[in-house]
């Protein structure tokens, strides 16, 4: 499939966060990236509160990938360990 999009992740190109159909950029700082992460991962900590979520700390995760080596080759394993589970999967 040689039109096939990427789901989730960052850009390469245009450093846009996606999310399956919905596009949104990422600040320019490199600080304000890690800041906005830490955030996201602590506010989905108590994602049993309102408006919170746990959907958050995997978006955390996400953007603090983009500027942390040690958060992406933890999100690299996780997806290679993904793949291999759905492959076996009946």
């Amino acid at each position: 499939m040689a039109g096939r999009q990427k789901k989730f992740g960052i850009d390469p190109q245009t450093h846009n966060l996606i999310l399956g159909t919905w596009r949104l950029r990422l600040p320019q700082s490199r600080g304000v990236r890690i800041a906005l992460g830490s955030m996201l991962i602590v506010g989905g900590c108590l994602g049993f509160l309102p408006v919170l979520g746990f959907w958050m700390v995997p978006l955390g995760f996400i953007v603090l990938s983009h500027d942390l080596a040690f958060v992406r080759r933890q999100r690299r394993r996780l997806s290679v360990w993904w793949a291999r589970r759905r492959q076996t999967s009946p």
